[in-house]
């Protein structure tokens, strides 16, 4: 959520969280509810670790990249089921469908050193941060 307020409805063009960075007035693909997937991204003094809620997915149907040489996309796609003949479906909930999450790194990002993984239907995406320098501190003696 974005605390900078928005001409665009309730989403800031500025916003990282923005389902898509490159069109904020809202994507012409069509896409499902399930395009929607969830996402937390937290900074740790280590790293930037992405959690993504992607139940039922096999780690074979989601892609993990960097494009762009700092936007990092999470895609992938939940196929619908097959219907057999002799079936009547009474109700379709989940989400299924494409579906593609894009999010700026800062600069501090070490792109090529990204890893992620997958348990337990939530993907996390680990990137790592380029330490920065602590100044040295050098005492010096005063005589007198």
């Amino acid at each position: 959520m974005s605390l900078i307020p928005s001409f665009f409805g309730n989403r800031s063009v500025l916003d990282p969280f923005s389902s898509d960075i490159w069109e904020p007035f809202g994507s012409t693909n069509q896409v499902s509810s399930f395009a929607n997937a969830r996402v937390d991204w937290k900074e740790t003094p280590e790293a930037h670790v992405f959690k993504a809620d992607l139940p039922g997915l096999k780690k074979e149907e989601v892609k993990v990249e960097v494009e762009e040489g700092r936007v990092l996309q999470i895609s992938g796609e939940r196929s619908v089921e097959k219907e057999d003949k002799n079936e009547k479906w009474h109700r379709v909930e989940r989400g299924r469908g494409k579906f593609s999450r894009r999010f700026m790194l800062p600069e501090n990002a070490k792109v090529d050193e990204v890893k992620a993984s997958m348990e337990n239907g939530v993907l996390t995406v680990t990137v790592p941060k380029v330490l920065e320098k602590k100044p040295e501190l050098k005492s010096i003696e005063i005589s007198g």
